[in-house]
């Protein structure tokens, strides 16, 4: 293994000979595992392995980042010459000088704490647990395909500053899903997924995670749900109360609160790529963005969830940020360049895309926090609704403030209890009023940090690892349907 912080002092020292008044550097070493089995048969077995190292400096009031794969002291020494000099050369088009809110220079280590590391499980037995859930699923008839998704991520970072921080990290995802469908073409056909679509739920957790989500039990379920949907009711159109699922309310919170909340896009940094936010610096501590009982947190401490480390790639400690409170505006996911132009502290959202990509601001786990309610509760109040589960779809505007979702499954509310089952529930809103609808909050015992592992934003284009915490939720007076 590389002597890294014999690297870091070579890149950091002469990045400051060659004109850089702050410089940090960050190594990344990330390897993957990608295992899909479709109908018993493996369809994808992956397994890759990435190494390199970044170096960021201002120069001049401006931003210079040069990477590469080679971590030889000629070719880090090289790269740090280049950083400064994109800097010097960006420094003639800037309209003002970059400045960095203030932090406190750390020594740190970091590891997720996992049971079981994914990557010493053998192949073998992943297939063959693939393939038995797979079978599971097929006893069902109708069915026309199962399938069965694991994917695990263990990155090692280390990172160093002229400022005089020097961080090691040690983090391991794991995340898996499970698939069926029924029926065939466009129309006559349904889809289940567990515990969630898009390869199911990811978590900072080892091999563990695959066992707590029980695919043995749910397996059966998901299948005879798939072929019930077949000849289910259509989604009725009109004004309802609407229950979200975990999955799909993390989603929800994701398109229209952590993306809205993260402030390089407040500022238009993200308008050419990922649009703006209806977030602005004038309406913080002012708009009401939802209920009195909505109140959300960045949180990349929060045990397990996807968004979760020690230290962001800007050096910044892992802390609890308060983004809403009580319905009020009162925080952003921001860097330590974006949080300054605020006058505020860096909330540790400033991520990479792996060693080749300048940090950006990305949400960590963005947290709505639980109610009181139970699941009971939450449908014993509607007399007339839908209670949708599980993300199908979805679409929203630039500015996070027009929105329709769709999710897999649903199930009518009349009069309190549980009805017949819908096929492809939807529904459309407005963000603020949408928020402002919420009524009621499901409590601890049905809280998770649900795991999205593929957020893209930026120029060029980086992939993050984010997660949504949640309780199912209500909502009263929504548009659903066409």
């Amino acid at each position: 293994m590389p002597e890294f912080d014999k690297l870091a002092d070579t890149a950091l020292t002469f990045a400051k000979r060659w004109g850089a008044k702050y410089a940090d550097v960050r190594f990344v070493r990330t390897e993957y595992e990608t295992i899909e089995v479709a109908n018993g048969i493996p369809e994808l077995i992956n397994r890759t392995f990435d190494f390199g190292v970044g170096v960021r400096v201002i120069s001049n009031g401006a931003w210079g980042f040069a990477a590469t794969a080679d971590v030889s002291k000629k070719a880090i020494h090289n790269t740090a010459a280049l950083a400064v000099k994109i800097a010097k050369a960006s420094a003639k088009l800037k309209i003002s000088p970059i400045v960095l809110s203030e932090i406190k220079p750390v020594g740190g280590q970091y590891s997720t704490p996992v049971n079981i590391d994914p990557f010493n499980v053998p192949l073998k037995e992943k297939i063959e647990y693939s393939t038995e859930l797979c079978r599971l699923m097929a006893k069902t008839k109708g069915l026309t395909k199962t399938s069965v998704s694991m994917d695990f991520k263990k990155i090692y970072e280390y990172f160093a500053s002229t400022e005089g921080s020097v961080i090691e990290q040690n983090i391991i995802h794991s995340g898996a899903g499970i698939q069926c469908t029924a029926g065939k073409g466009h129309r006559n056909r349904a889809l289940r997924s567990y515990p969630n679509s898009s390869g199911g739920q990811f978590e900072t957790k080892g091999y563990e995670l695959i066992k707590e989500l029980d695919f043995e039990k749910n397996a059966p379920v998901i299948a005879e749900e798939a072929a019930a949907l077949l000849s289910a009711k259509e989604c009725p159109s009109g004004i309802k109360d609407i229950i979200l699922d975990g999955p799909m309310l993390s989603l929800q919170i994701h398109e229209s609160i952590g993306h809205a909340l993260e402030l390089d896009r407040v500022f238009g940094m993200e308008r050419n790529f990922s649009g703006t936010s209806y977030a602005t610096p004038d309406k913080l501590g002012k708009l009401k963005i939802g209920s009195d009982i909505v109140n959300f947190v960045s949180d990349a401490t929060a045990f397990f969830g996807l968004g979760t480390f020690g230290y962001d790639d800007e050096g910044v400690k892992a802390h609890k940020v308060d983004l809403i409170k009580n319905g009020v505006l009162v925080g952003y996911e921001s860097s330590r360049e974006t949080a300054a132009r605020l006058g505020l502290k860096s909330s540790g959202a400033a991520r990479a895309d792996g060693w080749g990509n300048v940090p950006i601001v990305r949400m960590t786990n963005t947290n709505l926090l639980p109610g009181d309610k139970t699941f009971n509760d939450l449908i014993s109040g509607i007399d007339d609704g839908i209670y949708m589960k599980t993300v199908s779809s979805w679409s929203i505007d630039d500015t996070r403030e027009s929105f329709t979702m769709g999710t897999e499954i649903g199930w009518e509310i009349k009069n309190g209890k549980l009805g017949d089952m819908i096929k492809k529930p939807t529904y459309s809103g407005k963000t603020i009023e949408f928020w402002n609808s919420c009524d009621a909050i499901g409590n601890k015992s049905m809280y998770k940090i649900w795991g999205t592992p593929n957020c893209g934003k930026g120029q060029p284009a980086q992939n993050a690892r984010v997660g949504q915490g949640c309780s199912p939720s209500r909502f009263r007076n929504v548009k659903v349907g066409v």
